[in-house]
Formats: structure tokens, sequence, C-alpha cells
């Protein structure tokens, strides 16, 4: 079962490399809306301080290679020694729809996965450094490629090991319960369906009762309010990109555009057409 695919698919991720080799010294890393970090510390130890309140410790020590993801607009700052430094591999990235984004929301503030715990994550680095150590035509391009698969390996391990990580509620440990990730694969890839509980609960393999239950339980919300979220964050995208709102309700489900735009106010208290304002 893919549990991935249909949510990248729908909001994609772009990678841009913006730094190889040693950081010496205190490097800071300003934020910037819908702007995410992926570093790769290849060598040395590292300490990372934070401001207080954004959900992550305020000082954090590293002293193994670890892939370090930053899924938010986050405020860091790497502290390395100051004359031979730590060799990293950095690249910022760009997730489609920005907090509102499935998956960024699904996260916590901090993902630090040590590199040898990730399966088969070491051929997909080796291709990444060899580009990145060395210029060759067309060595950014395929560096920008490489940390996206790098970035889809690491979230299929945090997809099987969500308590590893400090997840234990949301979607991601919903895609980790094989039982509860068909029924939301199934309406990921097809939302417009009409999705009674009866037939997600069909979908999972369970009785009506139990379905309901066990997905309020793990993912804290409710199947009827999930179903209904997933659809107005794929319309908040299909706006965006200016798509009409008759044509992005039948997309999605609803049965007019009005229906719509009365989903759409409740969840983010206020109408398409302003929020589209507020946006450009």
């Amino acid at each position: 079962m893919d549990r991935l695919s249909t949510l990248l698919d729908r909001f994609h991720v772009r990678a841009s490399l913006f730094h190889t080799g040693p950081m010496c010294g205190r490097t800071t890393f300003d934020v910037q809306p819908d702007r995410a970090f992926l570093h790769v510390l290849r060598r040395g130890r590292l300490q990372i301080e934070h401001p207080a309140h954004v959900g992550v410790p305020k000082r954090v020590v590293v002293e193994e290679p670890t892939l370090l993801l930053y899924p938010r607009a986050v405020p860091h700052a790497f502290i390395n020694p100051p004359r031979e430094g730590s060799d990293f591999t950095c690249a910022t990235l760009h997730f489609d729809g920005g907090d509102r984004n499935p998956i960024v929301a699904a996260l916590p503030p901090l993902v630090q996965v040590p590199l040898d715990a990730v399966p088969g994550l070491r051929p997909s680095l080796d291709m990444l450094f060899a580009e990145t150590d060395r210029v060759r035509c067309g060595s950014r391009l395929l560096a920008d490629r490489l940390f996206e698969v790098v970035l889809i390996q690491l979230l299929r391990w945090v997809i099987d090991h969500p308590q590893a990580v400090g997840v234990s509620s949301g979607l991601v440990m919903g895609l980790s319960d094989p039982r509860l990730a068909r029924a939301l694969v199934a309406l990921h890839a097809t939302p417009q369906d009409d999705w009674t509980l009866v037939r997600m609960a069909a979908v999972a393999g369970m009785s009506r009762s139990a379905f309901a239950e066990i997905f309020k339980t793990v993912t804290g919300t409710t199947p009827s309010a999930y179903l209904t979220d997933w659809r107005l964050t794929l319309a908040s995208t299909l706006l965006r990109a200016g798509r009409p709102q008759k044509l992005v309700a039948a997309e999605l489900g609803f049965s007019t555009a009005s229906s719509l735009s009365r989903a759409f106010k409740q969840r983010f208290a206020t109408s398409p057409r302003e929020w589209l304002a507020a946006q450009s």
C-alpha cells in the first residue's frame, strides 16, 4: 500500500541546494514564509539553538551523522567548532500549501533521524554527495532532485516509526496503522466519492463503531471531519491555482459551489473570495 504518493502528487515539494561543505562557528537560519530546511550533518559534532516557545528544545546536541528536517519556519542556529567545523549538505524546501500542507501539519517542528537508522538511505546520499562535492553539468539540478528523494525516504521511515520522532496523533499516526491507512489512502485518492462512515469502515476492514473509535483515538479527529478538512485543504490549493469555484466544488464532492463556500467559511473563517484576495 502506497501511503505517500497521493499526498505528494497533490502537494508537491521542491528542494533547492544552498550549501555543501564545512560550517564553522555560529550559522543562523532565519525564518521566511513557506520555507523549510533539510540539513544533512555528514561529519562532526553539532549544537543547535532555538528560541523559546517554538515547540523545540532550546538546545539540541547532535553527535553522529544525522538528517535534520525543519518542515515549518522555525529559526535555528548551528554552533560548530570554530576552526575545523562540521560537514553539511543542506537544502531549502518549498511545500505546496505551506503550513496547510497536510504532511507539514502532521510533522513536529524538528525531525531528527540518524543516517544509519533509515534503510536504503546511504545509496541516495552517496549520489547526492557525489553531485555536490564536484561541479559537473547539471549537478545543481540533480542535487535538488536527489534531496527530494532523500526527503521521501525520510518521510517513509517516519510513517513506519512515528513515535521515534515524537508523533503521537494525527495523519502520520493514522498512516502508520495498516487498517486506518487503507481508508486514508482511499480518501486521499478519491475525495469526491460519497464516503459514508460505513464505507470507510468497510475499506479498513473494521466494524463501523470500532473504526470510528480507533480513528478518533489515533488521528485526533472524526472520519467525517477529516474528510471535510482534506477536501477543503485541496480546495484551497485548487482555488489558489485559479480553478473556478464551481469546478472545484464538483471535483471534491460538494453538491454546489455554495456548499463549498459555507464549509470553507466555517473552516477558515472567511469566504473563498476573501481568502483568495488575502493570498494575493
